[in-house]
């Protein structure tokens, strides 16, 4: 199995990059891996690993460009048509890779998987779901940010779309899916979330209805459907009250010596609750729907955090997910309206 890594993708490129694919060449012995980006800075970055016994299983792949974090998703894609990220999807459309994982520009990863290698049959719209720990184990928030303005109808394409996922990766079993919203009542919300929510109620899916954002963590749902320009702003503020809380713990721990020894005593619950809650532990996002398995790492990935997206990619080409998602769609093709005849 050959997976492309977009290796100039990161705060920590390519450092990170290149430290966590060697680790994952160490752990999964049927991988290889293509860097793709700069090859003089990539190859330096090797030397300081050791790669014996995995050397044969390491390629690069040159690339002269790199997307930086102000520039447009789309444009990046027009304007920087040798950059790491294009290059990499470039690789999977042309077969000689399975999958690419890429820390850097989330948009410009959604735009260069969606013209590049399409959408899957039954699929208008690639979305990212996004694992986050909650209550008895975790659950998949889609969409996570790849679409800011989707029709009703999309979002019926990402319950699907999470529930193969969620079933094929956390848990088997039939998923519970939920609609974040503003109450549970199904009168609730704006018209879009409404008509959302009608559309949910006949979808092949174990539908649950409304979810409130206050509950989400007790995991009524098992995927949990929203539309991106919500769900990047959820994930956002839930990992900035995150940092802020450790902080604030922290500081109010080490106000005078009693309350330290105490922390010291509880050390175990603590390292116990940030491995729990550790984004390095799942590695990447998925962003399915797209016509080859793209994972999205976060921009300041640790090594062991590409590590586990190299993972997350890995196992989505063994359990064939898009397969999984193409069939699952197939009973609602004709249930929901096509984009030529559906209301926006």
């Amino acid at each position: 199995m050959k997976i492309a890594l977009d290796a100039m993708g990161g705060d920590f490129s390519p450092k990170n990059p290149v430290a966590g694919a060697v680790q994952a060449l160490r752990d999964f012995p049927d991988i290889e891996i293509i860097f793709v980006g700069d090859e003089q800075r990539i190859r330096a970055e090797l030397g300081a690993h050791s790669l014996t016994g995995i050397e044969r299983r390491i390629s690069c792949h040159h690339a002269s460009q790199v997307v930086d974090m102000q520039d447009s998703g789309l444009d990046s894609v027009r304007r920087k048509k040798d950059s790491s990220i294009s290059r990499a999807v470039d690789l999977v459309k042309s077969g000689e890779a399975d999958a690419v994982v890429s820390a850097g520009h989330t948009g410009a990863l959604v735009a260069a998987a969606t013209i590049k290698l399409r959408t899957l049959p039954g699929i208008e719209r690639a979305a990212l779901g996004v694992l986050i720990p909650a209550e008895g184990g975790v659950f998949l928030l889609i969409d996570g940010g790849a679409n800011i303005d989707p029709a009703p109808r999309h979002l019926v394409g990402f319950a699907v779309m999470g529930s193969v996922y969620y079933q094929s990766v956390v848990a088997a079993g039939e998923a519970r899916v939920g609609l974040l919203n503003i109450g549970t009542e199904p009168s609730k919300g704006t018209e879009f979330y409404k008509e959302c929510h009608k559309l949910l109620e006949t979808a092949p899916v174990r539908f649950t209805g409304n979810v409130e954002g206050h509950g989400i963590f007790h995991r009524p749902a098992d995927v949990v459907v929203c539309d991106g320009f919500t769900g990047n702003i959820f994930l956002k503020t839930i990992e900035g009250l995150a940092k802020s809380m450790v902080q604030w713990i922290k500081t109010e721990l080490t106000r005078n010596p009693l309350r330290l020894a105490g922390a010291l005593l509880c050390r175990g619950a603590f390292q116990a609750v940030k491995n729990r809650t550790s984004t390095d532990e799942y590695g990447g996002t998925p962003l399915l729907g797209v016509n080859g398995i793209c994972i999205k790492a976060h921009g300041n990935s640790s090594p062991r955090a590409l590590r586990n997206a190299v993972r997350a990619a890995r196992t989505a080409v063994q359990l064939g997910i898009n397969t999984r998602i193409v069939e699952a769609m197939k009973p609602i093709h004709e249930q929901i309206p096509s984009r030529e005849n559906a209301p926006a």
